[in-house]
């Protein structure tokens, strides 16, 4: 297991959509684990394959970890069928976006379909963070970040802030 780099906007490879899993395999098994430890070392609570440069259709959640837990879990070519009408507004960071923190707007229940890590199909009803973290993650699949969420000039205010913390940190 090796930590890998985190890809940060406004990094093209970011907009990318990420492709199907056809099966799992060594060089799959050896992604996750990587994803895993690179998501706790990041002090994060999902990371998806693109964020790390791996254009393929994986996320790692672990929203026990917001507590101090440790429950990683893993979803292959997740996909959701029914979302709630209703919405709640949370707010959001992202590993990729550091320091930059926002509302957005989210169905409260979804049911999602997915493979774990084992190859099994699941079916899972999701609420709350848990729903939230994986549609978050999920948007990563199709190249959307939090900030697309965002009005016009709140995403411009971040990624201004997002460029001026990358210079500071360049720099010093």
């Amino acid at each position: 297991m090796s930590i890998r780099p985190i890809l940060t906007a406004p990094d093209p490879r970011l907009k990318a959509v990420s492709q199907p899993v056809a099966g799992i395999d060594a060089e799959l098994r050896t992604l996750i684990a990587d994803m895993i430890e690179t998501m706790y070392d990041a002090d994060g609570i999902g990371l998806a394959a693109i964020q790390v440069g791996a254009a393929k259709r994986l996320l790692v959640l672990d929203i026990d970890q917001k507590d101090g837990g440790r429950n990683p879990r893993v979803f292959i070519n997740p996909v959701i069928t029914a979302a709630s009408e209703e919405t709640a507004v949370m707010e959001e960071g992202c590993l990729s976006v550091p320091e930059i923190w926002d509302e957005v707007e989210r169905p409260v229940r979804i049911t999602l379909e997915y493979m774990d890590g084992e190859g099994a199909q699941q079916t899972l009803e999701a609420d709350g963070l848990l729903a939230t973290c994986l549609q978050h993650e999920m948007d990563h699949l199709d190249g959307v970040l939090f900030l697309d969420h965002l009005s016009k000039l709140k995403r411009s205010m971040a990624l201004k802030k997002l460029a001026k913390a990358k210079k500071l940190k360049a720099a010093g």
